[in-house]
């Protein structure tokens, strides 16, 4: 990290970027090896050699938007769910010639190709320890990757006969 001194003598970061990273990494590892409920401002801080408690506040508003910001990060990583045509494969999920159910296999696949997703899966157990961030994931699951991306897929799929199902909403 590079600083240079402002004109008040105190250092300024050069580099804001690597310090979100950085808040939100240990923050992250903090929320699921403690839980959220657990982990305090000052146990982040304590983790993040040398950065101090201004420092935080200059990025982030409190503990629960550096949550939301993990939560957001996680999901713009999986570049499908903005850009279905950035699915690994010929042309993501508007191929013409996949049905319905091979469309949620490579999502499926896209998925656990990524790093964050892998990580989510290793510390899965944990979550129940940490009933908010367990319900922050389950409350973007729910409203925003199930009825933008799966359920449109899943219908095709019913469609296609690719899937058959009496029940193609529970089925989501």
């Amino acid at each position: 990290m590079v600083c240079i001194q402002g004109r008040t003598g105190m250092a300024r970061n050069k580099h804001p970027e690597e310090t979100v990273e950085k808040i939100l990494a240990v923050s992250a590892k903090l929320f699921m090896e403690k839980g959220y409920e657990h982990t305090t401002l000052q146990d982040i801080i304590d983790n993040l050699g040398g950065l101090t408690k201004g420092a935080i506040y200059h990025h982030f508003k409190s503990k629960e938007d550096i949550l939301d910001r993990i939560n957001d990060r996680y999901y713009e990583n999986l570049e499908w769910f903005s850009d279905p045509a950035k699915l690994p494969g010929r042309n993501g999920l508007e191929d013409p010639g996949l049905t319905g159910a091979e469309k949620l296999q490579k999502m499926f696949r896209a998925s656990l190709e990524n790093s964050d997703q892998t990580d989510l899966f290793v510390l899965a157990p944990n979550m129940l320890k940490n009933p908010k961030l367990m319900s922050i994931l389950l409350e973007s699951m729910i409203g925003e990757v199930l009825p933008n991306y799966m359920e449109p897929v899943l219908r095709e799929a019913v469609a296609d006969g690719s899937i058959r199902t009496d029940y193609p909403e529970e089925l989501g």
